[in-house]
């Protein structure tokens, strides 16, 4: 099945990079955990091998391949078993750099994209506020334009990279009426006075720096404004889609890497004169998890190829989510299991599979938004479309 989306280059690439990760992550993430986050001097080993640009344009450094390199990346990185390291790699690459790219100008690519891809500086996408959570349009911060600046002040949380990054791709209103849903999009520079951050502690994901940012009269200048103003709320859904293909494709290559780890582990553990591999209940669990993984599996493909055909996938990408995250933490409760009271220490990889999976249902869209969204195109006819402005 893999051979009908993947070619012979695509096969070498997942190889080089499959031996990347087991000399460069492999031996440190553990350390990275407990550090809390990941090192900047992984960013630029990640950025010399070209794997921060690889569907970024070649004029600013990237390598403009198609979409199943990325593919294959994320789901390489899902076998390193920490989220949090996916998840900083991906917020950088796959979310600041990504919005940069679509909407920024020439000037701001050269700023921001070129030493981005080189893996030089860090950046971070800040949409979610103390008050708003998954409700976009109710966010709070503000740019009110002051001569040749934009004056910014509010907060954001949850944001992945939101300490250590160089440059905060931040959604803002522009208009302080809270009346006005319009959105635009800022670069906001780290450096500049009156930006804060806060590490937040979190329960999973630990290999990532998920903070605070504070807002206080940040000055911000009119070239930072990030495509047309009032259109933030468009660039964002538009990323969206894009961003929960990306968290289901992680659901289903987590899930499959934890049952790769607990079908090695049940060969090697003996109970009562026998592996337990031999147990009819558990060979039928591994056989109920193999099938809702290879279907779910098959279904995020087939999503990834019609989004490479230009389709816009709320619907389909909402569902994808919704399942495959559901499907993550399916599995990994019940490879946990299978481990026993080893799958409950700190030093096998299920405990931490257990504790990471569980973000997947909340951040991008929580699962009852995501229900949200497919009910309303499913009963009450909403449709949605890319913005043409």
């Amino acid at each position: 099945m893999s051979s009908y989306y993947f070619n012979e280059d695509h096969h070498l690439f997942r190889q080089s990079l499959r031996d990347f990760l087991e000399k460069e992550v492999r031996p440190n993430i553990n350390q990275w955990e407990k550090d809390g986050e990941i090192p900047r001097s992984l960013y630029q080993k990640f950025g010399e091998m070209g794997y921060l640009g690889l569907q970024l344009p070649e004029k600013y450094g990237g390598v403009d391949l198609d979409i199943w390199y990325s593919v294959i990346f994320n789901e390489e990185l899902c076998r390193m078993n920490s989220g949090g390291l996916a998840a900083a790699i991906g917020a950088h690459a796959g979310l600041a750099l990504t919005h940069i790219n679509a909407a920024g100008n020439d000037q701001q690519k050269e700023n921001y994209l070129i030493p981005g891809i080189l893996g030089e500086t860090v950046g971070c996408l800040a949409i979610t506020e103390p008050f708003g959570g998954s409700d976009v349009q109710s966010l709070r911060t503000t740019a009110v334009k002051e001569g040749d600046f934009y004056v910014v002040n509010g907060s954001k949380t949850f944001i992945t990279n939101g300490v250590n990054s160089d440059y905060i791709v931040a959604a803002v209103k522009m208009n302080p009426d809270p009346s006005n849903k319009a959105i635009s999009m800022l670069i906001i520079d780290r450096e500049s006075p009156g930006v804060t951050a806060n590490k937040l502690d979190k329960l999973g994901w630990h290999a990532s720096d998920t903070g605070e940012i504070g807002f206080s009269d940040v000055n911000v200048p009119v070239g930072n404004l990030l495509g047309e103003e009032g259109q933030g709320f468009f660039y964002i859904m538009q990323h969206f889609v894009s961003e929960r293909l990306f968290m289901a494709l992680q659901g289903v290559a987590y899930s499959d890497y934890a049952l790769e780890l607990t079908l090695q582990y049940m060969n090697e553990r003996t109970a009562f004169g026998r592996k337990i591999n031999k147990f009819q209940v558990l060979r039928h669990r591994i056989a109920q998890m193999a099938s809702e993984i290879e279907m779910n599996k098959i279904f995020v493909y087939h999503l990834y190829q019609r989004f490479l055909d230009g389709d816009y996938l709320v619907k389909e990408a909402s569902m994808a989510k919704l399942l495959c995250t559901q499907l993550n933490d399916r599995v990994a409760t019940q490879c946990l299991q299978m481990f026993g009271g080893y799958g409950f220490m700190e030093e096998y990889p299920l405990a931490r599979m257990f504790r990471d999976a569980r973000l997947g249902q909340i951040g991008g869209g929580t699962s009852e938004i995501l229900c949200e969204i497919i009910s309303k195109l499913m009963i009450d006819g909403v449709s949605y479309s890319v913005s043409t402005s």
